[in-house]
């Protein structure tokens, strides 16, 4: 009893650690450094060669917690194994994977076994240990991080050939890793124990690997049984990490038993059973949405935790006494992962100027990383734990200067399509409509009606007659900058484009890229297109399912309806951007405004926030209102509209 209490009183105090961490780490991004970074950081401040907020017994008693967090990295990473999306690229990511799986296993084996001569706590290992030590270091030297890849390309709204094949490797790579850490880590415990290599040897392996898949479906199933539950997803992905949790104890307790019992020691790798469950539910369960949206709102909090208690385990004495070996370890490495993907991109066939820089996008280590070096470091007492406070130096290092090479490389190459910064400011109430005809001659009209400037652009030939003589209209032959530029779309607070699919993805794309316009409307012509202008961020306009939705909202709520519409004769709505310092940090229930005013939300950020009469204002926010047009007019002018 007095073991368990002592061990809440150190979950409680890790949590308030964890809390911490999540926050202060944030500073990390804003200096352009991964989140991850900045965990690992204030988890080595906190741990017991520094701070010792988090004590040497608190990571020894709660070293279950990695269990919990690998189980759910183990999972994401085969989450990201989607094979339909990888059809396009398969050529060039299956070339790219070989190679690096190869080439950088056996320079960073060679690498590692030759250092090893030259550090005291392993030079004086057997032949066979230090070929333990290489084998090892350089399975988990082969991972690349899926994470942080993602991360870096959803920033640059990256797409490309270069971009599907880093997206692609960096995600099978890591899936590969854990099936040849399942090999190696066998291999090396032979090796450490002084097994003899035998038929047997092989035979195990083969038993382990058969167990892992039996396994590895089994989960599969259980988490599609637990997508279906009626359940909160809260709970959903709780039960799918106790289930992880389970495998991970189920393998120590089938290692321990074979251990006492039999012959030979059967090691089950629980990462490759979890993987190949989430692999399995992935691209063949029912519920795969579902689970991708549960598992990406569970991978904050999991990988706070995580990695912040990784950092309180790291050896400061270590890293501080070989740091110099810790450079060494990331220029082998770096060295290996440039032969790999210069030779990747060759045998594939690809462009010369993506085999010269292919490189960048593969130097951030994988998070499975991490989660492998702290297996080194629970299995292989002695040496284990000094080995991996080097392994996660280098980790550190190559986090540190992964991300920016990806950026870099990716801008290089042309697939960034970030938004521009306006190097002006747009004319309020002035808007571009692409497209003449009937619909779009109504909305110009209303617009105007409403005080706005209006410029209807044609494409092409189409003729003008619809138009009347009270709006404004240009006419271009192609969809370029340029063009866009001479019909007044860099000045413009918004624009609505309501031609082709293919035309209207071009001008969202420029206006998007080339000047910074926030507010772009298309009009969608066919539902299969909705992804590519959903990840553009812009507002979609689908005829059908707008008049469906109006019509619905018409039956429950005909009164808030046709007063949102503008339907309700004297009544109108209006978005008014708080950027007057009067009224930064007023309360919403302390803003003096006209009785007949509602306002219906705050958006912040882009995004929509629950707010109520407490809800302070900040810069930038974006408030929507409802009432009489008399009372807006007044509302503009004391937000100095």
């Amino acid at each position: 009893m007095t073991e368990l209490r002592q061990i809440l009183i150190f979950l409680a105090a890790f949590l308030i650690v964890a809390v911490a961490s999540n926050q202060i780490s944030k500073v990390f991004l804003r200096i352009r450094l991964p989140l991850v970074t900045g965990l690992l950081v204030i988890g080595i401040i906190a741990g017991p060669d520094l701070l010792g907020l988090i004590s040497s017994d608190a990571v020894k008693n709660l070293a279950f917690i990695n269990d919990f967090a690998l189980a759910y990295i183990a999972i994401a990473v085969g989450s990201e194994l989607h094979f339909e999306e990888m059809r396009s690229r398969f050529k060039s990511i299956a070339y790219m994977t070989v190679s690096q799986m190869v080439i950088i296993f056996i320079i960073c084996s060679a690498g590692v076994y030759i250092l090893s001569g030259l550090i005291p706590f392993l030079n004086n290992l057997h032949i066979a240990d230090r070929i333990a030590v290489s084998i090892l270091v350089a399975t988990i030297f082969i991972a690349r991080s899926p994470a942080s890849a993602i991360a870096v390309i959803n920033e640059l709204r990256a797409k490309g050939p270069f971009t599907q094949t880093v997206l692609g490797v960096s995600v099978l790579k890591e899936f590969f890793v854990i099936v040849i850490f399942t090999l190696t880590f066998t291999a090396a415990v032979t090796l450490v124990n002084e097994t003899p290599l035998s038929a047997d040897f092989i035979g195990d392996i083969a038993i382990e690997l058969a167990m892992a898949l039996v396994l590895g479906w089994l989960f599969g199933k259980l988490m599609e049984l637990i997508m279906g539950i009626s359940v909160h997803s809260r709970i959903k992905i709780a039960l799918i990490l106790l289930m992880g949790f389970g495998i991970f104890r189920l393998c120590y307790f089938i290692r321990d038993l074979t251990e006492k019992n039999f012959f030979a020691q059967i090691h089950i790798e629980p990462l490759l059973v979890c993987i190949i469950g989430s692999l399995l539910m992935t691209n063949r369960g029912k519920h795969r949405p579902e689970f991708l949206k549960t598992l990406k709102e569970a991978g904050t909090p999991v990988y706070v935790v995580f990695f912040t208690m990784i950092g309180a385990t790291i050896s400061l004495d270590v890293v501080s006494r070989w740091w110099t070996v810790a450079l060494i370890l990331t220029g082998i490495r770096l060295v290996s992962i440039i032969a790999a993907a210069f030779t990747g991109g060759v045998l594939a066939g690809d462009p010369m100027k993506f085999n010269k820089i292919a490189w960048a996008g593969y130097v951030s280590p994988a998070g499975v990383s991490i989660g492998l070096t702290a297996i080194i470091a629970t299995e292989f007492q002695g040496w284990g734990k000094d080995l991996a406070s080097i392994v996660m130096a280098v980790i550190i290092l190559n986090q540190l200067i992964g991300p920016p090479l990806l950026k870099w490389a990716i801008i290089h190459l042309g697939e960034s399509h970030i938004r521009t910064g306006r190097a002006f400011s747009a004319t309020q109430g002035f808007s571009v409509l692409f497209g003449i005809e009937n619909q779009s001659v109504a909305l110009a009209m209303q617009l105007i009606n409403n005080g706005w400037k209006v410029r209807l652009v044609s494409v092409g030939n189409t003729a003008n007659e619809i138009v009347s003589s009270g709006i404004e209209t240009a006419r271009i032959n192609q969809i370029n900058s340029d063009t866009l530029k001479q019909v007044g779309v860099d000045m413009a607070e918004s624009i609505v484009a309501m031609l082709s699919d293919d035309e209207n993805f071009r001008i969202c794309e420029i206006a998007y890229e080339k000047f910074g316009i926030s507010e772009i409307i298309v009009r969608l012509n066919q539902r299969n297109n909705f992804t590519r202008f959903q990840r553009l961020g812009v507002k979609i306009v689908e005829p059908s399912t707008a008049i469906v939705s109006l019509l619905d909202h018409y039956v429950r709520s005909p009164q808030t309806t046709s007063l949102l519409l503008g339907m309700q004769e004297g009544q109108d709505t209006l978005e008014i951007d708080v950027n007057n310092p009067d009224f930064y940090g007023l309360a919403l229930r302390d803003l003096r405004l006209p009785q007949d005013i509602i306002i219906l939300s705050v958006t912040r950020g882009g995004l929509m926030i629950i707010s109520h009469g407490y809800t302070r204002l900040r810069k930038g926010d974006v408030l929507t209102m409802v009432g009489s047009k008399k009372s807006l007019e007044e509302v503009k002018r004391k937000f100095g509209r």
